[in-house]
C-alpha cells in the first residue's frame, strides 16, 4: 500500500490480483473504470505505464472479459465491461471449471516441506549434486574451493546439456591469470567469481529450490554446523538474488564463456540475456525476434542489454536484467519472469546478427 492509497484501495487491488491480474494490469483496469472508456493514452498517462504497454495489457484484460478493445476506433479506445458483469463472468467460468478439474483430481502424497534444516554434511552433498544433475535451465553454486573438484564434472555435464552455470568459488586464489582460468573453467560454467574468504555456501537451481549453510558445512569439521534447504519459488528467488546483489559483485571476475554461436533461440530469460551482452561487446549488431508470455511476436534490432552477471554490469538497479529493442515506433524493453518494470514478459528470444 502506497502513502496515498487507502485499507480499501489495497484490499481491492489484493483481490483483484487473486484473478491472475498483475500489478501492472490492475493499475490499468483501475485507471479504466473512472472514464469507463478511454483513449490508450489517457489510460497509459492515467497508470503510469507506456502506452505500448496498455496495448498489451488491454488484450490480456480482454481475454479475461474485463474490457473491450475498439481495434477499429480512431484513437483506438477501451471500454470497461460494466464490474458486476465481468465479475458474474469470471464466476462462470471458474465453474464451468470444476468437474473436469474434479476429474482430473487426485489425492496426492503430502510434498516435501518447502523449507528444511539440513545438519547431515553427506546429504548436504547429496542434494547438491542431484540439484545440478536434475536442473534444467539454471544453475548457480557458491562453495569452497576445496569442494569444487567434488562437483566440476556436474557442472561440465550441465554445461553440455546448454545450462547456464554461475559459479562462485570462496576461500579461493584470486588468480588473475586468464589463460590459466580459461584452461580451469572452460566448460564447466559461464562465469565463475572468486572471493578469497569464506562465504556461505550455496546453491539454486531453475529459480524452484536452493539451499544456504554456514561457510564451511560442506568442507569443515564442525558438527555444529547446518543449511537450510528450500522449494518455494519465491524463497529460492530470495537466496538467489542475495548472493547476485551481494556477494556476486563483491567478488573477483576469474572466467566468462564465449558468446553462443549465432542463430540461437533461448527460452530461459537471464541465459538469452547474458549471450546477447556477450555478442554485443564483441561489436555484433544484433537482431532479436521475442515472444512474450502473452503470445506476441516483437522483432528489431537490440540496443542496449541491462545486466549484472559479467563485467562491465550495465544495469541501473540492482538485479536489473533486460533487453530493449528498436521497434518501428519506439523503444520497447523486455524483462524476465514476473517483469514488472520492463514493458513486456519474455516467454523466448530467437538472436541472429542484424543484417
Amino acid at each position: 500500500m502506497t502513502d496515498t492509497e487507502s485499507p480499501d484501495d489495497a484490499t481491492l487491488r489484493a483481490e483483484l490480483s487473486l484473478f491472475g491480474l498483475s500489478d501492472a494490469e490492475v493499475d490499468t483496469y483501475l485507471a479504466l473504470l473512472p472514464h469507463g472508456e478511454a483513449t490508450t493514452r489517457t489510460v497509459a498517462e492515467d497508470a503510469g505505464v507506456t502506452q505500448q504497454a496498455v496495448y498489451n495489457i488491454a488484450d490480456r484484460l480482454e481475454r479475461r472479459g474485463l474490457v473491450q478493445v475498439r481495434e477499429y476506433a480512431s484513437p483506438k479506445t477501451v471500454r470497461a465491461v460494466p464490474p458486476r458483469e465481468a465479475i458474474a463472468s469470471l464466476s462462470e467460468r471458474l465453474e464451468s471449471l470444476a468437474p473436469s478439474l474434479e476429474d482430473r483430481f487426485e489425492a496426492a502424497a503430502p510434498r516435501e516441506p518447502e523449507i528444511q534444516i539440513v545438519k547431515s554434511r553427506e546429504t548436504a552433498r547429496k542434494r547438491l549434486h542431484r540439484a545440478i544433475s536434475g536442473a534444467e535451465h539454471e544453475i548457480f553454486v557458491a562453495v569452497p574451493e576445496p569442494v569444487f573438484p567434488d562437483i566440476e564434472a556436474d557442472l561440465r555435464a550441465a554445461v553440455d546439456r546448454d545450462l547456464l552455470v554461475f559459479v562462485l568459488l570462496g576461500e579461493a586464489d584470486t588468480n588473475d591469470d586468464a589463460g590459466a582460468n580459461k584452461r580451469r573453467f572452460a566448460g564447466v560454467a559461464d562465469a565463475v567469481r572468486v572471493w578469497d574468504a569464506g562465504l556461505p555456501f550455496v546453491y539454486a537451481v531453475d529459480d524452484t529450490s536452493a539451499m544456504i549453510g554456514d561457510p564451511d558445512f560442506l568442507s569443515g569439521t564442525h558438527d555444529d554446523k547446518q543449511a537450510v534447504a528450500v522449494s518455494q519459488h519465491h524463497l529460492t528467488g530470495t537466496v538467489h538474488g542475495m548472493y547476485l546483489s551481494a556477494y556476486w559483485p563483491a567478488s573477483a571476475e576469474a572466467y566468462v564463456t564465449d558468446p553462443d554461436p549465432l542463430p540461437k533461440s533461448f527460452d530461459w530469460f537471464r541465459q538469452a540475456v547474458l549471450h546477447t551482452f556477450l555478442h554485443q561487446q564483441r561489436g555484433t549488431a544484433l537482431w532479436a525476434d521475442i515472444t512474450t508470455v502473452s503470445g506476441e511476436e516483437i522483432a528489431g534490432p537490440v540496443s542496449r542489454v541491462n545486466q549484472a552477471f559479467v563485467e562491465p554490469a550495465t544495469n541501473e538497479y540492482t538485479l536489473e536484467t533486460s533487453i530493449t529493442l528498436e521497434t518501428a515506433d519506439d523503444e520497447v524493453s523486455f524483462g524476465g519472469a514476473g517483469a514488472f518494470i520492463e514493458e513486456y514478459e519474455t516467454a523466448r528470444v530467437s538472436l541472429r546478427e542484424d543484417p
